[in-house]
């Protein structure tokens, strides 16, 4: 197993940044926090993920040592959504879970809210969609949101990620079981969505 995830490994100590339209998607840093903190205290947003929202300014900061932890290794991790305008972080996007045997992994965001519904998220996704099938190498990506977010699950759609059916009490979250909604594509799927936006231009 652990040859198996060498190139990921390497891949992952190797990511600098990501750049699209209207943001940037880079490695989370202390000097983060405090935009990590505007956002990740509200209710609203910690309400179908699964961390609770933030009590603290420290919260955020040991979560951020965590993050660089896990970046040092060369693990799997999350990394920060920034306006490229402002330089602000207004969220997370990585990879939860590799599957290096499957070449398969999940993926999972945040977003401030004052940025939902304009299409950022849905921007960030299919930059992390291309690095991971054309960077990292993998087959399948995978995402899951609790059926009582289907905002959730428009993001995922539009990113070209397509509905795989219901998985029953898959997480125990916030003091109760929940059901959630399966998302995935695969390498060739993307491919396909691809050339046909090339061919549309």
């Amino acid at each position: 197993m652990e040859d198996l995830r060498l190139p990921y490994t390497r891949a992952f100590r190797c990511f600098q940044k990501i750049e699209t339209e209207r943001l940037l998607i880079r490695r989370v840093y202390m000097s983060d926090a405090q935009d990590m903190y505007d956002y990740s205290r509200d209710e609203n947003v910690a309400q179908h993920v699964l961390w609770h929202a933030h009590k603290s300014l420290r919260q955020s900061k040991e979560y951020i040592q965590f993050l660089q932890y896990k970046y040092s290794r060369g693990a799997a991790a999350s990394y920060g959504i920034i306006l490229r305008q402002s330089g602000k972080l207004i969220g997370t996007i990585g990879f939860m879970e590799l599957r290096p045997d499957n070449a398969s992994a999940d993926i999972g965001y945040s977003l401030h809210k004052d940025y939902w519904n304009q299409g950022l998220m849905t921007e960030a996704l299919q930059a992390m969609l291309h690095y991971g099938f054309m960077e990292l190498g993998l087959n399948r990506i995978e995402a899951v949101h609790e059926v009582d977010n289907p905002s959730s699950g428009r993001v995922l759609e539009k990113a070209g990620m397509q509905y795989e059916g219901i998985v029953r009490n898959k997480f125990y979250n916030k003091g109760r079981f929940v059901d959630v909604k399966q998302y995935a594509i695969l390498f060739d799927d993307f491919m396909r969505r691809c050339r046909s936006e090339e061919n549309n231009v």
